[in-house]
């Protein structure tokens, strides 16, 4: 049995959000030891970090809170949890080629920053007037 403070490092989750996760219900079953302490068991490890993955995926509390409560009806709400996290999976597609797009605008500003700065091109900027150097 691992203490909150074990469990916080294996996760790499804080004190604080582990406590939260807890009163919030994240964290079916939760055992207590003789001085009435949370313990956990490598089967409630391995549910935290999933936890923190579904948090990672931008699930909201009442998501996850779905999601568990779909895990906690057994192998029959499988297709549900499937719809659940194909939904999740389309967001975070959305939300990656938002992220590429702006790393592609970064790279090409930083080339046409160092084109600018060689002498290779002139600079422009659509914030100044074309004869305006600064």
């Amino acid at each position: 049995m691992y203490s909150m403070k074990e469990v916080c490092r294996q996760t790499g989750m804080t004190y604080e959000n582990l406590k939260f996760y807890c009163n919030q219900g994240l964290i079916p079953n939760v055992k207590r030891n003789a001085s009435n302490y949370r313990v956990f068991d490598d089967r409630d490890v391995a549910w935290i970090k999933s936890l923190k993955c579904l948090k990672n995926c931008g699930m909201s509390i009442q998501e996850m809170k779905d999601y568990i409560d779909l895990c906690m009806q057994g192998q029959s709400s499988i297709p549900e949890r499937k719809i659940l996290l194909d939904r999740k999976r389309e967001e975070l597609l959305v939300k990656m080629g938002e992220l590429q797009a702006s790393i592609d605008y970064i790279d090409h500003k930083q080339s046409f920053y160092d084109d600018v700065l060689s002498g290779k091109t002139e600079y422009r900027s659509n914030l100044l007037p074309p004869n305006d150097k600064e």
